[in-house]
């Protein structure tokens, strides 16, 4: 058995991945507020207080080159705890504001930080793209399929750094497993599976009431339709259609993208969704049974989810920061390569891989591993390096987009009875199907408009 460890690729690749900046760098865009010194620290906003913004606010601060100058939330609370955690990291208090437009009118702030909930992700972006700023957005990268191309096209109107917090194109050994598939060393892939299976307890559903004291509902509901608020979609918002997708988009946009990327595929001809809410009733309206099927050109991509399966374990912190891989039958959000010369197993965020040969001796035979590391770190490199020398990310957003059309596609299909939808690669959109390009794009509320020319 052959092992490549995480220091041996690096070794063998480092002159592919990115590398760091040096000198002084000339924005090309005019709008752009200045050029970078390589030690002259990167100014963010975070858009977004809530707990992702958390270890995205520590782990750009840790770096030694980024600052904090805005701690942005609709919630004051929020954001004055997630400004105090700041100023206790960097030694310096950011400015709290509710709404993040401030940030963007000061021409100081280099990039923002957008950890929102999923049906800002895009307007955070285009806002930002159209400001001058650039961008690390949380994923999914959108919430409709429509947004994806405004993203993408404010991006490069704006000459924009637009990364999405995908990390796992970031990582070493996920460059790995790529390279070996490339290689030809599974042979053809003609089957992939996702998974995504642990437990998330439904919540029971609470009449609309006022909100609280310092909280801005109106900018919190955003693009959202008009409605009261209502204290359940606030705090259970990952599982209401109106700003998000469900976990398919919340959890496993990690894997799917992953899933895409190291098949090397873009557009699917069609998908179909089935399942349903069938653990509990309460406030969520995705599904916490929900079964996906993408059909590439020779080759089937097929996503499971369960919500209520408590013994199914997400890769944890020790074994993603240590030589050790998951256990694959139990791990929650694994990836299944099928090629004609082997089995890969892949874990998100650490969990390394695999690659299995038939059993011997009714034993297993593996071919091929490779440690992992939680990516994290390598991703905001990439970001913060981006910025500096203008090149496009791991995790650029038109990547972004194709990964979440997966999503979308498939939560259209589900919504619409379990109908299979067929794709047109040239415009994105569904073929025939009024029903389903009624889902295609969103209706906005003013002000909270992308505009039809960003």
């Amino acid at each position: 058995m052959s092992r490549l460890n995480r220091r041996q690729f690096l070794d063998t690749t480092k002159n592919t991945l990115p590398a760091a900046a040096a000198g002084l760098t000339i924005l090309a865009n005019a709008k752009s507020a200045r050029a970078y010194a390589a030690n002259e620290k990167i100014m963010l906003a975070a858009v977004g207080c809530g707990g992702r913004s958390g270890g995205l606010t520590q782990g750009f601060i840790e770096r030694g080159d980024c600052q904090f100058a805005y701690a942005s939330d609709p919630d004051s609370a929020r954001a004055e705890g997630r400004a105090k955690t700041i100023a206790e990291a960097q030694g310096s208090a950011p400015r709290v504001v509710k709404d993040f437009r401030e940030a963007l009118d000061d021409k100081s702030v280099d990039a923002i930080v957008s950890a929102t909930p999923d049906h800002w992700h895009a307007l955070s972006s285009v806002w930002a793209c159209q400001a001058g700023k650039d961008v690390y957005v949380e994923k999914p990268a959108t919430h409709s399929c429509w947004e994806g191309q405004k993203m993408i096209e404010a991006a490069r109107k704006y000459d924009r750094v637009v990364q999405v917090g995908t990390q796992n194109r970031s990582a070493p050994y996920n460059m790995a497993a790529r390279k070996y598939i490339e290689d030809g060393k599974l042979g053809e892939i003609y089957m992939c599976r996702i998974y995504n299976q642990k437990s998330w307890p439904n919540r029971d559903a609470v009449p609309d009431s006022d909100p609280p004291a310092g909280f801005n509902w109106d900018m919190w509901n955003g693009p959202a339709p008009e409605h009261a608020y209502n204290a359940g979609w606030h705090r259970y918002w990952n599982h209401v259609w109106r700003y998000s997708g469900g976990d398919i988009a919340n959890d496993a946009s990690h894997q799917i993208d992953l899933a895409r990327w190291l098949c090397g595929v873009t557009y699917p001809q069609s998908a179909y969704s089935t399942g349903g809410r069938y653990a509990s009733q309460g406030v969520a309206e995705t599904p916490d049974t929900q079964v996906a099927v993408w059909q590439f050109d020779k080759m089937v991509m097929t996503f499971e989810l369960t919500l209520y399966t408590a013994y199914m374990l997400k890769t944890d912190p020790v074994v993603r920061d240590t030589d050790m891989f998951p256990l694959w039958p139990q791990n929650a959000t694994r990836i299944e390569l099928y090629g004609t010369e082997g089995l890969m197993l892949v874990g998100r965020h650490g969990g390394g891989w695999q690659v299995f040969d038939r059993p011997k001796d009714r034993q297993p035979v593996v071919k091929d591993q490779m440690y992992g590391r939680f990516p994290d770190p390598e991703h905001k490199e990439n970001f913060v390096q981006c910025i500096r020398d203008r090149k496009r990310p791991t995790a650029d957003v038109e990547e972004g987009h194709r990964s979440a059309l997966l999503i979308h596609y498939a939560n259209i299909s589900y919504r619409l009875g379990a109908q299979k939808v067929e794709i047109d690669p040239a415009t994105e959109e569904i073929k025939g199907n009024p029903a389903a390009m009624e889902m295609f794009k969103r209706t906005y509320r003013a002000p909270y408009v992308i505009p039809e020319t960003v």
